[in-house]
C-alpha cells in the first residue's frame, strides 16, 4: 500500500503552498490521509495563540483526525522569528520520519518555507530594539529606500511591502557593518514541492466569500478579544490583514464598509506578492485538481522506493 511504503529512514518532505484563499489546508488534508502523512503549518500567523478566525487555522472537525503542527505554539504579544520556526519544523519534521509517515508543509509564508526546505543558515544577529523603534515609524518606501542604500543587493530580493523584513534586514546590515551575504544553505530533506493554482478572477471571488464567512463567524469578536488580553493595537497592526484593518476600525479609525473593502484589497494583494516570490521557484509543479497532486506524490515516493 501507498500509505505504507516509507521506511524509518526516509528523507522525504511533501510541500503544499499558494496564495491566500487557494485550498492548501483542504488538499493537505486529503493527501496526508491518502499517504499516511502528518501536516506541519507554515504560516507566519497561525503559530499564535488565539488567533484562529482572523488566521484562517484548520479546525479540529477539518483536520480529519490528520495530527497537524506548530499551530499555537507563541504567544501574540511577542514576535516569533523564522529562525524560531525553522528550528521547530526541522525538529518536527524528523520526529515525523521517524514514525515512516509522510511529513507535509502546507503554508503560504514563503521564507518560513525556505528556511526549511533550503536549509537557509540565518544570521544571528541579536534585535536592536531601540533602532527597531526607530525605524518603526518610516514607511515601507523609506525603509526600502533606505535598504536599497546599505545594500542594493538584498534590496532586489526583499518583499518591499513587508515592514518587518525590511527593518530585520536594515537592523543587520548596520549591526555588522556589512552587507547581508547570499544566503546559505543546508538541504535537509527530499522535497516535492507543489503549488495550488487559481484563475485570478476564482481567486478573488474565494478572497471575498471566505472574508464574508470569517466575519460571520466572529472574527472582530476575536480581534476584540485579543486586545483585552493584553494585545496592544499596534501590535495588532503589526499582525497584519485581517488584524490590522479590524483594529482600525475598532479604534475608530475606518467604518465598518471602509474597513471591508480595505481589507479585501489588502488580501488580494498580498496574495499576488505570494504568488510572485512563489513563481520565483522552479521547482514548485503547479496543480489545479487533487488528482493531479495525488499523481505527483505517488510517483515522488515510489522513486524512493525504487532506489532502496
Amino acid at each position: 500500500m501507498l500509505s505504507m511504503i516509507l521506511s524509518k529512514k526516509h528523507n522525504k518532505l511533501l510541500v503544499i503552498v499558494g496564495p491566500n484563499a487557494s485550498g492548501k489546508s483542504d488538499l493537505a488534508v486529503k493527501l496526508a490521509k491518502k499517504f499516511n502523512g502528518e501536516v506541519l503549518s507554515a504560516d507566519s500567523r497561525q503559530v499564535y495563540k488565539g488567533m484562529n478566525i482572523g488566521t484562517g487555522k484548520i479546525t479540529k472537525e477539518e483536520m480529519q483526525g490528520i495530527p497537524h503542527h506548530l499551530l499555537d505554539v507563541a504567544s501574540p504579544k511577542r514576535r516569533f522569528s523564522v529562525a524560531q520556526f525553522q528550528k521547530k519544523a526541522i525538529e518536527t519534521i524528523k520526529k515525523i520520519q521517524k514514525k515512516g509517515k509522510l511529513p507535509i508543509l502546507c503554508g503560504g509564508t514563503g521564507f518560513y518555507i525556505q528556511s526549511v526546505v533550503d536549509g537557509i543558515v540565518i544570521p544571528k544577529v541579536k534585535p536592536d530594539w531601540a533602532l527597531r523603534k526607530k525605524l518603526e515609524k518610516k514607511s515601507c518606501e523609506q525603509l526600502y529606500q533606505k535598504l536599497k542604500k546599505l545594500d542594493p543587493q538584498r534590496a532586489k530580493t526583499i518583499d518591499k511591502k513587508n515592514k518587518r523584513r525590511l527593518i530585520r534586514a536594515i537592523e543587520i546590515v548596520l549591526k555588522t557593518k556589512k552587507r547581508i551575504p547570499p544566503l546559505k544553505k543546508k538541504v535537509m530533506f527530499d522535497a516535492l514541492i507543489i503549488g495550488i493554482k487559481r484563475d485570478k478572477e476564482e481567486l478573488k471571488k474565494r478572497i471575498r466569500k471566505r472574508l464574508l464567512k470569517r466575519l460571520k463567524e466572529g472574527m472582530i469578536e476575536e480581534v476584540k478579544s485579543l486586545h483585552k488580553s493584553g494585545v496592544s493595537w499596534k501590535r495588532l497592526e503589526e499582525l497584519g490583514l485581517e488584524y490590522r484593518y479590524i483594529a482600525f476600525y475598532l479604534q475608530g479609525k475606518l467604518n465598518y464598509k471602509e474597513m471591508v473593502t480595505q481589507l479585501q484589497k489588502a488580501i488580494e494583494n498580498y496574495a499576488k506578492r505570494q504568488m510572485t516570490w512563489f513563481k520565483k521557484d522552479k521547482r514548485i509543479l503547479w496543480v489545479t485538481t487533487y488528482k493531479e497532486a495525488e499523481k505527483l506524490v505517488k510517483k515522488f515516493l515510489e522513486e524512493k522506493r525504487a532506489r532502496q
